[in-house]
C-alpha cells in the first residue's frame, strides 16, 4: 500500500503561481510513474502532468508551458504558473508501481481555486 498526501492547494489570483506537493509513504517499489490529475466540477478527471521513474514527462496541452512536474525521492511536485480560472479544480496525486501486477494509488485531493 502507498499512502499519498497532497499539500499546497488554496486560493490564487489569476496570473499567479502555485506549487503542489505530494508525499508518498508505505511500501514503494518499482515505481512506474507519478502524476497529477485534476477534476473540475461537472467534468471528468483529467491528467495534468506525469513523470516516469526515468524522468520522462508528459503534460496536458492546456497546461503545457505553464506547468512543471518534478520528483524528489518519494515526493512529487507540480509548479503551476500564470494560473487561469479554468485551472480551478481538485488536484489529485497519482502513483503507479509494480511489475507483473500494477498497483495504482490516489491521494485525497487538494482544492485549487483561481479567482480574478
Amino acid at each position: 500500500q502507498v499512502h499519498l498526501v497532497e499539500y499546497g492547494g488554496g486560493l490564487v489570483r489569476a496570473g499567479g503561481s502555485l506549487r503542489l506537493s505530494c508525499a508518498a509513504s508505505g511500501v514503494i517499489f518499482n515505481t512506474i510513474h507519478m502524476a497529477w490529475y485534476r477534476q473540475a466540477p461537472g467534468k471528468q478527471r483529467e491528467l495534468v502532468a506525469q513523470i516516469t521513474s526515468g524522468g520522462d514527462t508528459v503534460y496536458a496541452d492546456s497546461v503545457k508551458s505553464r506547468a512543471t512536474i518534478t520528483r524528489n525521492g518519494a515526493n512529487v511536485f507540480l509548479q503551476m504558473n500564470n494560473l487561469k480560472s479554468e485551472d480551478t479544480a481538485v488536484y489529485y496525486c497519482n502513483w503507479k508501481q509494480g511489475t507483473t501486477s500494477v498497483y495504482e494509488y490516489w491521494g485525497q485531493g487538494t482544492q485549487v481555486t483561481v479567482f480574478s
